[in-house]
């Protein structure tokens, strides 16, 4: 079938549909950020290419991490965005991913501490952002020490206050995707000041991802397998990511 014409079934189908998409996830800048910045997020950018396109608006907004998922599952809200799979495993999920993340353990310049193991990770005060999932081994493993090394902040600003915290001393150690880390230290004014102590994992994926519970999320997520090659061909997927300084995955 014709790609455009299965696009159009589709938007068909969805006529019934509410015409407004709810979007909630923290602010995880370059993927999501404030939704008032000409720049809110090339994830932002991306959903708005493919759904608002088709008359259904994108009403995306910050809100806490754990809380946006927790809406989500209640079906208060459509879809989060910058999720790994493991955050959510049982959100609905498009094929093909929308980035590739890593993230690094990073402290205060000046110390001289890099990571070895995490059995080295008990000597440390990590902080760590309630409701994110950072690899199975490690999450595990930070569940079964919190409190005595990982401590995990929620909330609005949740990078922001680790961030704070490890330059004042109350933690020393903090664990964050290195793209969100660099946008988030040069917003601050503290470039430098933050260093990497070294990788905690791979290239991972990232997703826009829709709630378990709406019959319609699986429409949603066959919306988007359809139009992002569209926009990887006609170019508009390589614009979006070069005024974030990103290249294509």
């Amino acid at each position: 079938m014709n790609r455009i014409l299965a696009i159009a079934l589709l938007v068909l189908s969805m006529s019934t549909w509410g015409q407004t998409l709810t979007i909630r996830a923290d602010d995880w800048f370059p993927m999501n950020g404030n939704p008032n910045d000409p720049q809110p997020g090339y994830m932002i950018e991306l959903a708005k290419a493919i759904f608002e396109a088709e008359g259904i608006e994108v009403d995306y907004q910050l809100m806490p991490w754990e809380r946006a998922l927790h809406e989500a599952r209640s079906r208060n809200i459509d879809c989060v965005v910058g999720a790994y799979k493991e955050d959510a495993p049982d959100f609905v999920f498009p094929q093909a991913h929308w980035g590739l993340d890593r993230a690094h353990f990073y402290v205060a310049k000046g110390d001289s501490w890099r990571f070895s193991d995490f059995n080295g990770l008990l000597s440390r005060k990590v902080g760590l952002i309630g409701g994110y999932a950072y690899g199975d081994e490690f999450d595990a493993f930070a569940a079964n020490n919190k409190g005595a090394a990982f401590q995990y902040m929620s909330g609005d600003g949740a990078l922001d206050k680790n961030i704070k915290k490890l330059l004042a001393g109350r933690i020393d150690t903090i664990v964050e995707s290195v793209a969100v880390l660099e946008a988030k230290v040069k917003e601050m004014g503290v470039q430098g000041q933050v260093v990497s102590g070294g990788e905690l994992t791979k290239a991972t994926p990232m997703y826009i991802a829709c709630s378990p519970e709406n019959p319609l999320s699986v429409g949603y997520m066959k919306m988007v397998d359809a139009a992002m090659p569209v926009l990887k061909s006609n170019g508009t997927l390589d614009k979006i990511l070069d005024s974030y300084g990103l290249q294509p995955w």
